[in-house]
């Protein structure tokens, strides 16, 4: 706000929230859209939600818990599938133990890819990959009370993803192999946060919900996108997803799209490339 009023009824409206996973790019993104809420951004050096929570956080009361901690290592799920388990399932277990109500992120992994039109939210789950599986047995971990935020392909100017990967490859080296044959919705984070922000605050049901940046692309669609927007010279050289032959398999197509009455809409994906671009520019 550019000028600031007292208004003590406004100040006890603000929510007590808590941000699991707050070191992530995900969680920074959702720090910055909750900035007017009395939040409490935890890592996972602060909470390993592996574990239960501490007595301290019990009762801190937290009204609304943006439960944004998981295991993404997609490959290595497929080598420790336990240990992907006790974060993404158990962890989201405890951070519904909290009592308040929950925001749980899913992802497009938890269907298989066979269908050719966008997923919606009443399509069978059938996950691929351990991965997968952990995130679709997360959700049911999330309990009743708790909005089931699948998303796609993120990206931000912070943490390990696609985009900062091909930003640096791409200063390196004339040419890069990235895979033609899965097509998703890649989605930055910013604009996920702001649209969790608004099916919180619209007091959407309960359940699960699709958000993902509008349009869709394969992973070399978007590697170009990225150069072209960088203005790189680097090539982009289209391979199989068996060329690349990644441990955990990938649904061949996972884009996301909402029915529900009053779903927050996403701008598309080359807005947020844009607008990544500029947040790593500042």
């Amino acid at each position: 706000m550019e000028h600031e009023h007292p208004d003590p009824v406004g100040a006890r409206r603000r929510r007590r929230v808590l941000i699991t996973g707050a070191g992530g790019q995900l969680g920074q993104a959702l720090a910055e859209a909750f900035a007017d809420e009395e939040v409490t951004a935890l890592t996972r050096a602060d909470w390993d939600v592996t574990l239960p929570p501490c007595d301290d956080l019990v009762r801190a009361g937290f009204q609304l818990v943006l439960h944004a901690a998981a295991w993404t290592d997609v490959d290595g799920a497929e080598a420790d599938p336990q240990g992907a388990a006790a974060v993404n399932i158990a962890g989201t277990a405890h951070a519904a133990s909290l009592g308040a109500p929950l925001v749980a992120f899913s992802t497009d992994y938890v269907f298989d890819g066979r269908k050719r039109e966008p997923y919606l939210e009443s399509d069978a789950a059938s996950p691929l990959s351990a991965y997968g599986r952990t995130k679709l047995h997360a959700e049911a971990a999330a309990g009743e009370r708790a909005w089931i935020v699948r998303s796609s392909w993120l990206f931000g100017p912070t943490g390990h993803n696609f985009l900062r990967t091909m930003l640096r490859l791409g200063e390196e080296r004339d040419e890069v192999a990235v895979v033609d044959d899965q097509r998703g919705c890649p989605t930055y984070v910013g604009h996920l946060a702001t649209a969790t922000r608004r099916l919180v605050d619209a007091g959407l049901p309960f359940g699960v919900w699709h958000l993902a940046a509008g349009g869709e692309c394969t992973w070399a669609e978007f590697a170009e996108a990225i150069f072209a927007e960088a203005g790189l010279a680097c090539r982009v050289r289209r391979i199989s997803s068996a060329e690349l032959g990644r441990p955990a398999p990938r649904p061949a197509y996972s884009v996301l799209r909402s029915e529900r009455p009053g779903a927050p809409v996403l701008p598309h994906w080359r807005e947020g490339l844009r607008a990544c671009l500029e947040a790593l520019g500042e």
